[in-house]
């Protein structure tokens, strides 16, 4: 039992280096496999899909519920108060990253869309809003920058940061329970939002608009967790790695 966890603490460097390229490689096939029609449809075709309402279209809530108390579990056991209020400032922070993103992104559709009575006929009105347009019920045309591949990328790889520290905690009974639980539902989100993901590529959206919502989620990471985590003023990162590989990594 101890030996399959050293190995598989191991491995898990290489599966986080190599876990945010997933998303770009997911995105840029998906991309060519949707625009040569390669894919049949499927119950993940439909936007009305069960997971695509209750979970992706909420994600970031699911994202909050679940890690929030994770994090709250796994800190006292191996650090202090301050870094606890840190890691939560982390989650502040990424939850100003997904507002600002998501809002740029639904002003940018508004700006740049018109309002049509079907997908090809534009109809003269006065809505300056893809929300008031549909209202009406009317079809609105704009750059629609793929919100669920940027959300579904960056709440992936937010929860594979702060999950890491699972790796040397130390915890016994009730809490170790509670805390492995946790663990396992954050891994298994993570899984949805990947395969959801894969979804979002292959069915929905143009290449120029999954790509740009998949590069905002990998720049929300890497700025936050690759760059200015790694700096002092900041939430810094989980204890994840040893004090000498993360001064070597500053």
């Amino acid at each position: 039992k101890h030996a399959l966890l050293d190995v598989v603490k191991s491995l898990i460097p290489a599966v986080r280096q190599f876990f945010p390229w997933l998303f770009l490689l997911i995105s840029l096939l998906g991309s060519i496999l949707k625009e040569l029609d390669l894919v049949p449809q499927s119950y993940f075709s439909s936007s009305k899909n069960f997971v695509n309402l209750y979970f992706v279209k909420v994600s970031w809530g699911w994202t909050l519920l679940l890690l929030t108390p994770f994090l709250l579990f796994s800190s006292p056991a191996n650090q202090s108060r301050s870094a606890l209020l840190k890691r939560l400032l982390a989650l502040a922070v990424a939850t100003a990253v997904w507002y600002v993103c998501t809002g740029t992104f639904l002003f940018i559709e508004d700006v740049t869309g018109s309002c049509f009575e079907s997908q090809t006929a534009p109809i003269a009105n006065n809505f300056t809003s893809k929300a008031a347009c549909r209202r009406a019920g009317f079809h609105w045309q704009g750059h629609d920058i793929s919100g669920h591949s940027f959300i579904l990328c960056y709440s992936s790889l937010l929860i594979m940061e702060e999950m890491s520290a699972m790796t040397v905690l130390k915890t016994a009974g009730l809490h170790k329970t509670l805390l492995n639980l946790l663990y396992v539902d954050l891994n298994l989100i993570v899984a949805t939002w990947v395969w959801m993901f894969a979804c979002t590529s292959v069915y929905f959206h143009d290449p120029k608009d999954k790509l740009l919502g998949t590069v905002c989620g990998l720049l929300g990471w890497y700025l936050t967790y690759g760059y200015w985590y790694r700096k002092p003023f900041s939430p810094g990162l989980p204890s994840q790695r040893p004090q000498k590989e993360q001064k070597q990594l500053a």
